[in-house]
């Protein structure tokens, strides 16, 4: 995984009326967590960090007072009605530490001929990973699969030093006769439908 840098500067203003005069500044306030040490309050580059959390679990060498530290996004809060970051909070990782983390699954290949949809009950997958050797996500192939047909999290191929932090018999993704889904959703809109009983009249 690339490594991003990116300058920060510390904060020492706390509350609303200071974050926004951060963000007024085009910055976005970061708290950075990790190792047992106290929290570390900075300001981000608020363009420079949209770009680097485009990338999934990206690795950002903060410099800060002209000293490096590494860290990866952790929590990351947007405005719900413009997008913009308002607060993230970052994670601070060394060289060959262990992290779980998600990452995306993406999928390739075609269906078996037939009306069949294709259901992705987990996103992403967690692991356990490297922090510095991230995957940018996992590829699975669905070619082929018939209605019925589900993959579960062992049968992922995972990259080398990378294990799965879920349950090994879970389903990440799994194939539906489009039929069947038809059903089941008008079977339930009857039931919402369906006037509730009176309740019986006392005597």
């Amino acid at each position: 995984m690339a490594e991003v840098k990116i300058a920060a500067e510390p904060r020492t203003e706390f509350g609303k009326g200071a974050a926004r005069r951060v963000r007024r500044a085009n910055q976005v306030p970061a708290v950075i967590y990790g190792h047992g040490a106290e929290p570390k309050h900075v300001s981000v580059p608020g363009h420079e960090l949209l770009l680097a959390l485009r990338t999934a679990n990206v690795l950002i060498s903060l410099e800060i007072n002209g000293k490096s530290e590494l860290v990866i996004p952790k929590a990351v809060q947007r405005d719900p009605l413009k997008g913009f970051l308002e607060h993230v909070d970052l994670l601070s990782v060394k060289l060959g530490e262990k992290v779980t983390v998600e990452i995306p699954v993406n999928v390739e290949g075609e269906l078996a001929p037939g009306s069949n949809l294709l259901e992705h009950v987990l996103n992403t997958l967690p692991v356990e990973t490297e922090a510095t050797h991230i995957p940018e996500g996992v590829t699975v192939s669905v070619e082929g699969l018939e209605a019925g047909a589900s993959i579960l999290a062992k049968d992922i191929e995972l990259p080398k030093g990378t294990t799965l932090a879920v349950d090994e018999d879970a389903i990440v993704i799994q194939v539906v006769s489009a039929q069947a889904e038809a059903e089941t959703a008008e079977e339930e809109g009857e039931t919402a439908a369906a006037p509730a009983e009176e309740a019986p009249a006392e005597a």
